[in-house]
């Protein structure tokens, strides 16, 4: 995700706030799909869609366990954006003072927004927004101690970006394609927990 226009950047945060509840990456994808088919993937639509219809686009996507929690989460997140931001992501950025800043404005959209789900939106803006630089997810971490990139020995989230950064440098990547290299450990880091419940069976 390299655009910067107003709609997809909502559009991938709202892919954000689903990816980063606790369910299935299948069943966080067909929600999304299903709010963007059904018109419902900007704060104005979703607002207009009202509660009732998000829950049962969720429901349709199989978010059963979690569509009312989430349908409030995403009303109040929209609502809270264009009351103070006009409805715009990049206004949460261009409004933040920092890095830090930065997270807990959007944390403070909605109740229920946290870390992970702000950590997922941030990591493919970094290098396109300035102050877009979170800690790296601990499945990025799972992976880079896998491959050998950092040690076990260093815990500092801030000292691991830093040496992950290094890394790719000194591969010849560029500081913009980052992301993708985050992307890549993200989705090894995965793999790598679904493979732990068929190793310990053994």
């Amino acid at each position: 995700m390299r655009s910067r226009g107003r709609e997809e950047l909502f559009q991938w945060f709202l892919a954000a706030v689903l990816f980063g509840a606790p369910i299935s990456h299948a069943v966080a994808s067909r929600a999304f799909h299903e709010m963007v088919a059904a018109g419902a993937s900007t704060p104005g639509a979703l607002l207009r869609a009202g509660w009732h219809r998000v829950v049962q686009i969720l429901d349709r996507a199989g978010y059963v366990r979690y569509d009312e929690k989430t349908a409030t989460k995403l009303l109040t997140l929209c609502q809270v954006l264009l009351d103070a931001y006009s409805g715009d992501v990049r206004a949460v950025a261009h409004a933040a003072a920092g890095a830090w800043d930065l997270e807990q404005r959007l944390m403070a959209l909605s109740p229920g927004i946290g870390p992970v789900t702000v950590g997922i939106f941030l990591r493919e803006l970094r290098g396109i927004w300035s102050k877009a630089e979170p800690p790296p997810c601990a499945m990025a971490i799972a992976a880079a101690r896998d491959l050998g990139y950092v040690s076990a020995r260093v815990r500092n989230p801030v000292s691991i970006l830093g040496r992950l950064e290094q890394v790719w440098r000194r591969a010849g990547g560029k500081a913009g394609d980052f992301a993708d290299f985050e992307t890549s450990l993200v989705r090894h880091g995965i793999a790598l927990r679904r493979a732990q419940p068929r190793a310990a069976a053994r």
